[in-house]
C-alpha cells in the first residue's frame, strides 16, 4: 500500500468518525428531547407547553433529517 493509500484510507477514516460522531449527537439530542416532551405531556401542558412541544418536535424533525442525510453519506 503506498503513502497516497494510506493518507486516503486515513482521510476515510476520520471522515467515517466524525460522521458516525455527528449521528450519536443527534441521536442523544432526539433522546433528550424525548424526555422533555414525556414530563410535558405527563403534566398539565399549558399554552406555554404548547409551544415548546412544537419547538421540540420540529428540532426532532430537523435532527432525524440530518440523521438521514449523514447515513446516505456512508452508504456503500
Amino acid at each position: 500500500m503506498s503513502s497516497q493509500e494510506k493518507d486516503e484510507l486515513i482521510r476515510a477514516q476520520n471522515e467515517l468518525i466524525g460522521i458516525l460522531f455527528e449521528i450519536i449527537k443527534r441521536f442523544q439530542a432526539n433522546h433528550t428531547l424525548d424526555d422533555e416532551y414525556f414530563q410535558i405531556i405527563s403534566g398539565n401542558p399549558g399554552e406555554s407547553s404548547k409551544k415548546r412541544l412544537d419547538e421540540i418536535l420540529a428540532e426532532r424533525e430537523q435532527n432525524s433529517k440530518t440523521i438521514s442525510k449523514l447515513l446516505e453519506k456512508i452508504e456503500p
